[in-house]
């Protein structure tokens, strides 16, 4: 028998990618929705079985106030989060506001379905290699752990960060050129830079290992994309010039 469910994502095409994978598996999705800002009251509203709910920052402050409204509203709401390889922090604040299940965002569709079925049934939905590697970690933690999304982020220059930013959030090569007021062959010639410094194969994935590193949210908190606004990036062809040699 299929879930009730929502997911809940600040970046919609992921949000969206997920929820119809979930419909063709024969479950009932609600809605599909970002940002995380407003998920407690569209789930206190709509009253799913069980709520997806994504983040790309579990350790930091307030990341899962959502669930605590959510559970003292709505006790019945099993929700799991789906987050980045969680440091033992992230995995006890989840809990602790009252999560059913952790899964990490890079899990297969199976992975995600079965962790649904366990945290509607009133089980904790976390595997037992996340949470080895959670507990690993906090026996032997790593003095300058690799930052992945710091490393990312190093590759890409303002304009493409900002540029990833708006594929993470499903537009189109026509709406993010008519947004950044370039050519349409210039914003294909950006996404395609920005898919090859990442080493991925589409956009979608491009879209899955910013929201899974973090390296949006760096970007923003460091002020790239702000740069890329104020022009201090290398120059783009401006929309309805000639295409570059």
């Amino acid at each position: 028998m299929g879930v009730r469910l929502m997911v809940v994502d600040d970046h919609r095409l992921l949000a969206e990618a997920l929820a119809s994978a979930l419909k063709l598996r024969g479950h009932r999705v609600l809605a599909a929705a970002a940002p995380c800002a407003g998920a407690a009251d569209l789930v206190v509203s709509r009253a799913p079985e069980v709520c997806l709910l994504g983040t790309a920052a579990p350790a930091e402050p307030g990341a899962f106030d959502p669930i605590v409204r959510i559970k003292k509203e709505r006790p019945q709401v099993a929700v799991v989060v789906l987050g980045p390889v969680p440091s033992p922090r992230g995995i006890a604040a989840a809990f602790a506001a009252g999560a059913s299940g952790y899964v990490r965002n890079d899990e297969r569709i199976e992975g995600v379905e079965r962790a649904m079925m366990k945290a509607r049934a009133g089980e904790a939905a976390i595997s037992p290699q996340l949470l080895q590697q959670a507990f690993e970690e906090l026996l032997h933690p790593v003095a300058q752990p690799d930052d992945e999304g710091a490393r990312l982020l190093q590759l890409l220059t303002p304009r493409e960060v900002e540029v990833l930013m708006r594929v993470a959030d499903g537009e189109d090569t026509r709406l993010i050129a008519a947004g950044m007021a370039i050519a349409p062959s210039t914003a294909r010639t950006h996404v395609q830079r920005v898919l090859m410094k990442l080493e991925v194969g589409s956009r979608l994935e491009a879209a899955a290992l910013a929201a899974r590193t973090g390296l949006l949210e760096r970007a923003a908190a460091g002020g790239a994309v702000a740069a890329a606004a104020a022009g201090t990036d290398e120059p783009d062809e401006p929309e309805g010039g000639a295409p570059p040699p």
